[in-house]
Parts: C-alpha cells; structure tokens; sequence
C-alpha cells in the first residue's frame, strides 16, 4: 500500500478551516478505510509559527524544503490572501511543486495563488462567491464559475469557500477510492457527502437565513419539514396569511426564485439526500420528499441533474456500516 503525500499550503492570516477541513478529510480516510493512506504535511513561505486569522498559531515547514515528486497539493485561502499572492518565494514553489504534483488544488481563496503562478490560465475555476468577481477582473485568462461548490479542469481542482473544502477533499478522496470510501469518511465526519462540484454554493437549506423577513424565513424553516405536504402557491400564501399576488411579490424579492422553483429544488435536494444515505426505496423517498410518486421524481431528476433516482443512489451512495472508532 503507497502513501499519497499531500502538501498543503497556508499563510499567515489564513483561514484555518482551508487548512484543517481537508487535513481532517484525508485524516479520517486513513483512519477509517481500509488501504488507503495520506501523508500530509503543512507548509508555508518560511516555514514556523503560522497565526491564522482566528488567533491560533500553528506549526509549518518551509515550502522550499519539499522535494518534488508530491502527490497532491493543497492551497489554502484566507484574510492574508493578498501578501501571499505578492510573495514570489510562495509562487516560485507553489509553481515547482505544481509541476511534479498529480493533482493540484485550492480551497477558497487559494485560487488567488493558484491564479498568479500562472496555474489556473485557460482553465474553469471557482473560489469563495465573494471573491469570484475579483478573480475573474484579475486573472482574464481564467473562467470562473461564480456559482460552483468546486471545479475539476485537467489535473487542477478549486472549491469554493471555507467548508467546501471538506467537499472538496471529499472528491478527491473518491477521486482516488471511490464513493464508498469517501461516503465512509463523510458519516465519521457527519456531514453530506456532496453530489457534485456544480451545486450551487447557496443550497435552498441556507434561503431561510438570507430571507429579509421572519414570516418568510419561519415559512422556508416550515416547508423543510412538510415536504409532503400541499406546498402549492395557494397554499403557501395561506400559510402567510398573504393574497397569492402579494406572497408571489414577496417571496420572489426575498428568495431569488419562485414559490414553485424553491419547493421543487429543495424537494430535490432531499431526495438526494435521502438516496445518498438511507436504504429507503425510490417509492418512499418520493413520498416521503413530496413527489408523490417514482415517475415525477424521476422525470425532476433527469430535468435537473440529467440522471435516475437509481443511478444518483447507486453513483453516491456508501456501504451502510461504517466502522466506529
């Protein structure tokens, strides 16, 4: 059994959740799956004490003291984005580590670096949505999807921000194992194991915080739990106590998309869900997430995602035992 050695790269003012999102990730992948091994190692310019931007200090080594070959490299992102892109140390390496490395990839901001060592020219990337209009002004060689959960172009792969870099490094693991391994390291970690890098980075699960008004965000938080419920326009509106014209006004300005687009999308997103992590038949999920019967959900599933409840379980699903530590 080979190690994969991994190199992640920080700074100071990073962002420590870009470091040990993915150091976990491919953590738990050793620990829990059989005959798979990580080696990671943490670097940055000079080496030392790095202060994240949260206060915690932390060990590194310098980044010149990794010899090539590696296989995966590993950016991380954060506050201090700016003078790592303007540190020609960092980007001297970070371009000779790239160049011998199977896999290079960044999480959040980190595609900054990526980007101004040269190693993103001509390829799709994504970073955090807040910076995605910057990335692209500065680099013009580079297409950025605005709207990605992560990118995989070639050999090179960006995640947007902060947690998606456990999504991220989730992919990578099955990348490398499979689904089922890296479905296997996702319970251990309790969370989702993410469908795919074009999922949007605002899932209809975090609509009811962004929502303007209580009424609205105690609607969304409601539907969640009454997916089989009568969610039609009419019905919506009543649960408001607003006129059908008035909720529509409403709840687009609030929301972004319609009654009908949210209600579906988040129906959908819990079918997945369900496929992806309970043995529950096609005929209950679709139940159960308010589509009433398999044939509508299947004809949602190949309308929005271009595939089968079947194929989406069968693709994203992992063993139902999992190991306890």
């Amino acid at each position: 059994m080979n190690d994969l050695r991994v190199v992640i790269v920080t700074f100071d003012a990073g962002q420590i959740l870009d470091v040990t999102g993915p150091l976990e990730v491919f953590s738990h992948a050793s620990r829990f799956v059989p005959s798979v091994r990580y080696r990671t190692e943490v670097v940055s310019s000079r080496g030392g004490p790095v202060l994240a931007s949260c206060g915690l200090e932390f060990a590194s080594a310098p980044i010149a003291g990794v010899c090539s070959p590696i296989d995966t490299l590993v950016v991380a992102g954060g506050a201090g984005i700016a003078a790592a892109v303007a540190d020609d140390l960092l980007l001297h390496h970070v371009r000779r580590l790239a160049g011998h490395a199977r896999r290079v990839t960044s999480v959040c901001s980190g595609a900054f670096v990526l980007a101004a060592a040269g190693l993103l020219d001509g390829r799709r990337a994504t970073t955090h949505w807040a910076d995605c209009a910057q990335l692209s002004a500065s680099y013009s060689q580079v297409t950025v999807d605005a709207d990605a959960i992560y990118v995989h172009d070639g050999n090179v792969w960006t995640s947007a921000g902060v947690t998606a870099g456990i999504d991220l490094t989730l992919a990578l693991v099955a990348d490398d194992h499979g689904h089922r391994a890296a479905a296997t390291v996702a319970r251990q970690l309790v969370v989702y194991l993410q469908r795919s890098g074009g999922q949007t980075q605002f899932s209809t699960l975090m609509a009811s915080q962004a929502a303007d008004t209580q009424p609205i965000r105690d609607l969304l938080s409601w539907l969640l739990d009454h997916l089989d419920a009568d969610l039609s326009l009419a019905a919506l509106a009543r649960q408001i106590n607003l006129s059908e014209r008035q909720f529509t006004r409403v709840f687009k300005a609030e929301v972004g998309v319609t009654a009908a687009d949210h209600v579906e999308t988040v129906r959908l997103e819990s079918a997945c869900r369900l496929l992806e992590t309970t043995n529950s038949s096609i005929e209950q999920v679709a139940k159960t997430c308010g589509f009433g019967t398999p044939e509508t959900m299947n004809r949602t599933f190949r309308r929005r995602l271009g595939t089968t409840p079947g194929d989406h379980r069968h693709h994203f699903s992992g063993d139902s035992h999992v190991p306890h530590p």
